[in-house]
């Protein structure tokens, strides 16, 4: 059985996302059926279907050139507000690039989207890793410790701007002189700004989430791999006293997996061989020969992506790893084992989104629930579910 950690929130209820398939091609490399479309209209329902499933969160990916087998994206901001537009209670994280976006822009557009919304913007912070997104744009490409460098700035001026009247701020990337953003974001209970999400398996990722971000979300990792990072942000946090009164509040962990949930382990486990098997191989390498720089590129070598095998990677953001795989009871019990270590929300993949995610909400939330309380009774405390979604029957 896996150890309580000290930073297991055991009264709070997981939170659960998707990732926002607004890239062609699905979530997995491979010629498999996917039964998942890239386009608004598709999307659009998705996000009801998610928001009426038990989803607090879904996370639009950003991408610039074709990669990853994927030939054609929807940039990330215009289509998580389009999303928040279409839904009533989902919060919606748009993904940005550091160096591609000024962060007083970008402060102010995600004012508006707050607005519009009632308060469900929120955003995540990719330091990048694609040299010719940025290269071939005519853009200033840093090296990998030096983009966090800049991401902890960017972080910075998000925050003061969305909290401070006559905010300043001098650094080496940016520097904001006496300036105040008008409306601020929407006043909403618990919450001290729109959300800023940010990621990386690097000791420098790490370090960076541990000081600024709210959320740090990390690619698909097993339980020791995992326990590691947490282990990384929480000491970056320590050392800036985050969660002490008066201070920034504790980050809180997101991690990120691939569901495939089927009525035995075996039919699970067909699907996932199958999905490798289909691999379309040369995209699967291409990526591969991208990626492997981020963590080569490091001083420890430690980075995402520095580990994965050609399997892990047709999944791109490594979410067997995670190995949410199995029937509905087997995928909720390993859930459980990671909210033991500390992670508070997981962000989702699955072949058929739609279909998927309805069922998620079906049958692997309330056995989730059950598993929580049971959890939180043994400790000594009761799982507060005052404030979190139920999941509705959805007809697809």
């Amino acid at each position: 059985m896996t150890e309580i950690s000290n930073v297991a929130r055991l009264s709070e209820p997981l939170k659960f996302a998707y990732w926002v398939p607004n890239v062609s091609g699905g979530l997995v490399v491979s010629t498999i059926e996917q039964r998942t479309g890239w386009d608004f209209d598709y999307n659009k329902k998705l996000a009801r279907i998610a928001e009426n499933s038990g989803f607090e969160y879904a996370l639009t990916q950003t991408r610039y050139a074709a990669s990853y087998g994927a030939d054609k994206q929807h940039e990330a901001t215009s289509f998580s507000l389009a999303l928040l537009a279409a839904t009533e209670r989902l919060k919606v994280i748009a993904a940005v690039h550091p160096g591609m976006w000024h962060p007083g822009v970008l402060a102010k557009y995600i004012i508006t989207a707050d607005h519009i919304s009632n308060g469900r913007a929120a955003v995540n912070i990719v330091s990048g890793w694609l040299k010719n997104e940025f290269t071939n744009f005519g853009l200033e490409w840093l090296e990998h410790d030096e983009r966090y460098v800049r991401t902890e700035e960017f972080i910075n001026v998000l925050r003061g701007l969305w909290t401070e009247q006559g905010y300043s701020q001098g650094g080496k990337y940016y520097n904001i002189t006496d300036f105040t953003l008008n409306p601020a974001p929407v006043d909403v209970p618990g919450r001290a700004h729109p959300e800023i999400f940010f990621g990386g398996n690097s000791t420098a990722a790490q370090a960076t989430a541990g000081r600024v971000a709210d959320w740090y979300f990390s690619n698909g990792k097993d339980l020791e791999g995992f326990k590691e990072n947490i282990a990384g942000v929480v000491a970056a946090a320590g050392e800036t006293n985050r969660g002490s009164e008066g201070a920034l509040a504790a980050p809180r962990f997101g991690l990120n997996g691939f569901v495939i949930a089927r009525d035995s382990e075996k039919e699970a486990r067909d699907t996932l061989r199958e999905i490798v098997e289909k691999a379309h191989k040369p995209a699967v390498q291409g990526f591969r020969d991208a990626v492997q720089e981020a963590g080569a590129s490091t001083k420890d070598g430690k980075g995402m992506w520095a580990d994965s095998t050609f399997e892990d990677l047709v999944q791109y953001n490594d979410g067997f790893k995670t190995q949410l795989i199995g029937t509905p009871e087997q995928i909720a019990e390993r859930i459980v084992e990671y909210k033991k270590i500390g992670v508070n929300l997981f962000l989702t993949g699955y072949l058929h989104f739609q279909e998927e995610i309805a069922a998620f909400g079906q049958d692997i939330l309330p056995i989730v629930r059950e598993l929580e309380a049971d959890l939180a009774r043994k400790n000594g405390i009761e799982l507060d579910l005052s404030s979190t979604p139920v999941a509705e029957s959805v007809a697809v």
